[in-house]
């Protein structure tokens, strides 16, 4: 085996992977479940409610308010009458709070642009386009008209709120109450400079003459993303496939876990958890619901139809409470909407680290992306902190590189002589192998040496590749000359060329041991291949594989040269 067949099976194994994810999101797209035994499959425009879903807190007594969740969501169509829209302006986040509910219905991500050098900012949350993801949170009482329903109208007494000049807290209050039942709530959103955690907090006020009883609950709602291009998916951005979008949880014992789309229905949530959350996360951006810290929930999920379209939901329900008369309880909960920083993630929640989905290679991707953000630190700039991330790694690996090397020089030597055996011995197989395998013996040459160090080397390789596809630091993030955007491919298409042309360097190197004509030439094809796949990738992962590349050819050629002055000194 020879590093050119090596780089055909890295290659091969990548354009597979790509394929086969490519071929779940274009053929394996979410299929709308029909709603629960409950609820209306498709809710008529003048519907009164959404759909009731079926209760997700465990056999307990009533107190618990098992037979009251909270209605599925306020949703376009459903017929519930929308509020006041509430515009919070902070430094990082621009926020649409709805008095119908009190839910969190907008939120524009002021640091993060849609594309390069425009205007508009990313929404995460959004009610009014196809992208649509809402954020709702509110009580439930077993008594019926004791707690504010999904789409009751809370009171603002502002509907513009904006974090001034050194200002590090604004506070956003909303209050709802019911005279009949004695019960008064306040409902305070609390945001905090730097910081894209929005911390809730319900306040009970218990104004009549008996206990109230009731739970918290948080819900995430939200559509599918539109379908993956019907056209071969090798045309686009192959990140757009490998990244996941969709539900998830975590909890301390069954750590991050994953509900896609189409799993909704087949596999729902339905889980007992302490300290973990829920969320909907997608490529650089989540937005999570996080009880406080030490409480338990009850995580559920559901999907329903709305208008015939289908609507996911992930819901957390708190443990009961009583409030008695006269007196008050207030519950905490935050919703963390923004982009995937490790650091904020890691402050905002335990695990929410983990929505940086980086697969099974998170063992080793985690470290890797830690290196190269202290790089970042040291180049400010992210296309520098690659090319030193690669050095770092050809560096640990320059030893078994060393040996792959020195194998490949030695079985280029060899190469006049194998291809002799090979045409003395055409037309008997059994003793050309018998005869190769002599030669390889008393040469003391090992064919298959120099496959054993880039085997150790392939998961260090695949572990890199999601780092570069899911980090949000190199999002937009600008390279030099041409390259303004690593997180998009090469405008120009320079990067793939100079690795075609590198490929071809190195298979030139590399000798052609027992490779047929037609061998031979899906070789000679591969660089151009592989160039058409590049073309599609992010400039930040084929800059990464140049540099690889061309380190390695150059290591390659020292080693090679080496080998021949240490043989022409042995034959003077």
């Amino acid at each position: 085996m020879n590093q050119t067949r090596t780089f055909l099976l890295l290659g091969l194994l990548l354009v597979v992977y790509l394929l086969w994810t490519g071929w779940e999101q274009q053929f394996n797209a979410p299929i709308a479940a029909p709603p629960p035994a409950a609820s209306t499959s498709t809710l008529a425009p003048q519907a009164s409610a959404a759909p009731a879903l079926v209760s997700v807190v465990p056999s307990a007594p009533t107190t618990t308010a098992e037979s009251a969740a909270p209605a599925a969501a306020l949703l376009p169509g459903s017929g519930a009458a929308y509020g006041q829209r509430i515009a919070v302006h902070t430094d990082v986040l621009d926020v649409t709070l709805d008095t119908a509910g009190g839910a969190l219905v907008q939120a524009r991500l002021l640091k993060y642009a849609v594309a390069p050098e425009q205007a508009q900012r990313v929404s995460l949350l959004d009610d009014s386009t196809s992208h649509y993801l809402v954020a709702q949170s509110g009580l439930v009482s077993s008594i019926a008209g004791a707690a504010p329903a999904v789409d009751a109208l809370f009171k603002s007494a502002r509907t513009s709120y904006s974090m001034a000049s050194g200002q590090k807290q604004l506070n956003v209050d909303l209050t709802w109450s019911d005279p009949a039942q004695g019960i008064a709530v306040t409902k305070r959103y609390t945001f905090t400079r730097g910081s894209y955690v929005v911390q809730v907090q319900e306040r009970v006020r218990n104004l009549g003459k008996t206990p109230w009883t009731g739970n918290a609950w948080t819900q995430l709602v939200r559509t599918a993303p539109p379908e993956p291009p019907s056209h071969l998916f090798f045309l686009h951005d192959p990140s757009e496939y490998y990244s996941f979008t969709g539900g998830s949880w975590y909890s301390p014992q069954d750590k991050f876990s994953k509900l896609a789309f189409d799993e909704f229905a087949k596999h729902p949530l339905a889980r007992s958890v302490q300290d973990g959350w829920i969320a909907f996360v997608q490529r650089y951006f989540v937005a999570a619901w996080i009880p406080a810290r030490g409480s338990s929930a009850q995580f559920s999920s559901a999907t329903f139809d709305v208008a015939g379209e289908p609507h996911y939901l992930l819901r957390s329900i708190g443990p009961a409470f009583s409030v008695a008369p006269g007196a008050s309880a207030m519950q905490n909960m935050s919703l963390f909407v923004g982009p995937k920083l490790e650091r904020a993630l890691n402050a905002a929640a335990p695990g929410l680290e983990l929505s940086v989905d980086y697969g099974i290679f998170t063992v080793i991707s985690q470290p890797l992306h830690w290196v190269l953000v202290q790089l970042h630190r040291i180049t400010h700039n992210w296309g520098l902190a690659i090319i030193l991330l690669v050095l770092l790694i050809k560096a640990a690996f320059y030893w078994l590189s060393d040996k792959q090397y020195r194998s490949f020089a030695k079985m280029r030597k060899l190469t006049p002589r194998i291809k002799a055996l090979q045409a003395r011995y055409a037309d008997d197989k059994t003793k050309m192998q018998q005869a190769m395998m002599e030669l390889y013996q008393k040469e003391k040459a090992n064919p298959v040496a120099g496959c054993l160090p880039m085997l150790v080397q392939i998961p260090v390789f695949f572990a890199l590749y999601p780092v570069l596809i899911e980090s949000v630091e190199l999002r937009q993030a600008p390279f030099a000359l041409w390259i303004h955007n690593l997180s998009a491919p090469d405008p120009y298409y320079v990067l793939p060329v100079l690795y075609a042309a590198v490929m071809l360097a190195q298979q030139m190197l590399t000798p052609a041991v027992g490779m047929d004509p037609t061998q031979a030439k899906i070789m000679k094809a591969m660089p151009i291949l592989m160039a058409f796949f590049f073309a599609q990738f992010p400039a930040g992962l084929v800059l990464y594989y140049i540099t690889n590349s061309v380190l390695g050819l150059l290591q390659q050629w020292y080693v090679t040269r080496q080998v021949m002055r240490a043989d022409a000194a042995k034959t003077t």
